[in-house]
């Protein structure tokens, strides 16, 4: 049997307690049989793959390859993700820059297949800059099939970091953000905006989302979040919002006084 993270709950508590304990089981976690087994199988195959046809035809090196960017569910999605890696994202009409989602366009662009003569599996670090992401995600999952919002505030610590350092101009990082569903799940939460949002025109959205942001934080870009104060900072904050929409034990005294804390 594969190991199972110990979440000790939800909120802050539960939080901390992962924090903790993060190290030790994340190692616990990737020596785990079936997880060895598939990131082998993909270390060693990987730079034999020189299209995305080949790619999507090995569901081993597949799975590794989705599971690394958190779009697991499109594992028997072939036809589709074969067009997505074919297409690039070099080209303003590339299938992977249409869509709001942006896990399909850092699939893309991180395989490199329609935007460049030699393929990124072909580098040899590539391969295991995927492994890297495939265990984190894994392990992500993992604690979410027992407490999604520590899923999600792992995935939010972690795309954050990555978002946020990048060059790119501030709203190319905030586009980056909203097309994140997990992590675009976070700041809604921890800034108190309705389901119906989404509805919006998308730069009213991101509008919306920098004024809520500055009036939490004093600051309505994402690159505050370079900080790792921040980053946790904001985590906290939908940690406990996400007990208040769903009713969990804290008072509102203890709510008011806990949001005012982070």
């Amino acid at each position: 049997m594969s190991f199972q993270p110990i979440v000790a709950g939800s909120g802050l508590a539960g939080w901390a307690f992962l924090k903790r304990t993060l190290p030790i089981q994340t190692d616990t976690f990737n020596r785990s049989p079936m997880l060895q087994r598939d990131t082998a199988y993909f270390s060693e195959n990987i730079g034999k793959i020189d299209t995305a046809e080949q790619l999507v035809a090995d569901r081993r090196l597949l799975r590794v390859a989705l599971g690394a960017f958190g779009l697991d569910a499109d594992i028997d999605n072939r036809f589709f993700i074969q067009k997505i890696l074919e297409e690039g994202t070099l080209k303003s009409d590339a299938l992977a820059n249409k869509l709001a989602d942006s896990r399909y366009s850092k699939l893309s662009k991180a395989f490199g297949f329609g935007d460049f003569a030699t393929p990124s599996t072909k580098i040899s670090d590539f391969g295991e800059k995927i492994v890297s992401a495939y265990r984190a995600r894994q392990f992500e999952i993992a604690v979410g099939n027992q407490e999604d919002t520590m899923r999600l505030a792992m995935n939010a610590i972690r795309e954050l970091e990555e978002v946020s350092s990048t060059g790119r101009s501030d709203d190319a990082k905030w586009y980056s953000v909203m097309g994140s569903p997990p992590l675009r799940k976070v700041l809604e939460t921890a800034l108190g905006l309705p389901a119906s949002f989404a509805q919006l025109d998308l730069d009213k959205q991101k509008q919306e989302f920098r004024d809520r942001l500055n009036s939490a934080f004093g600051d309505g870009e994402i690159s505050q979040f370079t900080s790792e104060a921040a980053r946790e900072k904001l985590v906290e904050r939908y940690l406990v919002m996400s007990q208040l929409d769903t009713g969990q034990s804290m008072n509102g005294g203890q709510i008011a006084l806990t949001l005012l804390q982070v």
